[in-house]
């Protein structure tokens, strides 16, 4: 039997994982002069992440790095599973996994390097960003067009909606013509 195409891998997702720097963000990282760190979040692709919520998908956050930023924005979001500081990012989408009651070919994380790629390679999905590095372009099943923390994720979310049939309900609850 021939692996799934990437419309039914979408179709098949029930939890999606996000890295963070590169993903969620633009990846840059501004450091103050005492040593605060900011991180810089789209409104856009924190409202995907709310959709893929309200839409019965599981949200997490599987990041390398370690940022109260981060705590902070997924507690706003309500993102439940927020792992940090993770070096093994494979394991800790099993771990995901089985916490939650999914098959890793009903999971999806979207990366943009190299530490995000044995994650991609455990999952039924795999999705990045238009820069993200050449080898993350080519293991992934769908790449977005708009750019890392700047709607890329807000994207991904409506992709994943329109290939489980979700996405007019989904925006049907914000325009009533739809209802």
């Amino acid at each position: 039997m021939s692996a799934p195409d990437p419309g039914a891998r979408a179709a098949a997702v029930r939890l999606m994982a996000f890295d963070v720097d590169g993903t969620l963000t633009d990846g840059g990282i501004h450091i103050g002069p005492n040593g605060e760190s900011h991180k810089r979040f789209s409104v856009r692709d924190g409202f995907g992440l709310v959709l893929l919520q309200q839409a019965g998908i599981r949200v997490a956050l599987v990041t390398g790095r370690s940022s109260v930023i981060v705590a902070q924005r997924a507690r706003e979001l309500r993102i439940d599973a927020v792992l940090q500081g993770v070096a093994d990012k494979a394991a800790a989408m099993r771990e995901l996994c089985a916490d939650m009651g999914v098959e890793p070919a009903q999971a999806g994380f979207m990366g943009d390097d190299w530490p995000d790629l044995p994650a991609m390679l455990a999952v039924g999905f795999a999705a990045t960003v238009p820069d993200a590095a050449a080898e993350v372009r080519r293991v992934a099943h769908w790449t977005a067009t708009q750019p890392a923390g700047g709607g890329a994720v807000r994207e991904l979310a409506e992709h994943l909606l329109r290939a489980q049939g979700l996405f007019r309900d989904a925006l049907g609850r914000f325009d009533g013509r739809l209802s």
